[in-house]
């Protein structure tokens, strides 16, 4: 017999997750296009197959679980790297070990124990752990750059900093302002920022960023936010990297670290 009630359920469930899916597939892709088209692709696939949420499995590690499936089979890191920036982030991500980005952002940026990540990779704890230390060593050896900070907190602005720079990264400067942001940004061309959405003056992170993508158009950007529900809908040009405040230490790692390894973003609107 069918279960309307029990299905309707599972759709709410999945749908207040997949905000993080949409994060976790963009994460990976670089990309919000590419890693949206992934996250609609494991919609699809459970709607054929839901025996991912059988048990007592929480929505959200069934629906990574999903998603896990398609990627192993399917995906690329880039999906054009005929050349240019594409082209060095796909050389980059391939000396990589299958699975090694994956767990790490399942474990530090999705906040997934080892057993749920073990459950999404269909894998034992051991080598979940060895998988994450992995991704750790080489991710944080393969490249390093020039960083910009928006923040307008100072405490924020040097945590951010000290962590950045621990990671064998060179922060350039911290702006408090969307004016600041702007004049820092095309004075030193940083290879990555981090920028907080709401700013000292009540400017916008994000409006400073797109004011400096419009010259620099293949600078990753990490965005900051207490509320990154908002910025992960699908309707509309969103964040490629985004970390929820309050972070985590090993957050801003391993969302840097990610970050670097491509050398181009979403613009976002206000």
């Amino acid at each position: 017999m069918s279960n309307p009630a029990g299905t309707a359920d599972l759709s709410d469930r999945i749908a207040s997750e997949l905000p993080y899916l949409r994060r976790y597939a963009r994460a990976l892709t670089g990309s919000q296009e590419s890693g949206d088209r992934y996250a609609i692709a494991t919609l699809e696939a459970i709607l054929q197959d839901r025996s991912a949420f059988s048990g007592e499995v929480r929505a959200r590690v069934g629906l990574y679980k999903c998603f896990h499936a398609i990627w192993t089979s399917t995906g690329q890191p880039v999906t054009d790297a005929a050349g240019g920036a594409a082209a060095r982030a796909h050389d980059l991500l391939r000396r990589l070990g299958p699975n090694t980005r994956e767990a790490l952002l399942l474990s530090t940026v999705e906040e997934l124990s080892i057993d749920e990540i073990g459950t999404v990779m269909d894998t034992d704890r051991d080598e979940v752990r060895h998988l994450i230390d992995t991704a750790r060593r080489d991710m944080e050896a393969s490249v390093t750059g020039r960083v910009m900070v928006i923040e307008d907190e100072p405490i924020i602005a040097a945590d951010i900093t000290a962590i950045v720079e621990e990671l064998g990264h060179e922060v350039v400067g911290t702006a408090r302002t969307r004016a600041e942001a702007v004049e820092m940004g095309m004075r030193e061309r940083p290879d990555l920022i981090l920028a907080d959405i709401q700013l000292a003056d009540n400017s916008s992170g994000i409006d400073a960023v797109n004011d400096l993508l419009e010259s620099m158009p293949d600078t990753p950007v990490i965005f900051i936010t207490a509320f990154p529900e908002r910025l992960l809908t699908g309707e509309r040009r969103e964040p490629a990297f985004l970390i929820s405040k309050p972070y985590k230490e090993e957050q801003v790692q391993s969302a840097v670290s990610q970050a670097m390894f491509f050398a181009s973003t979403e613009t976002l609107r206000a």
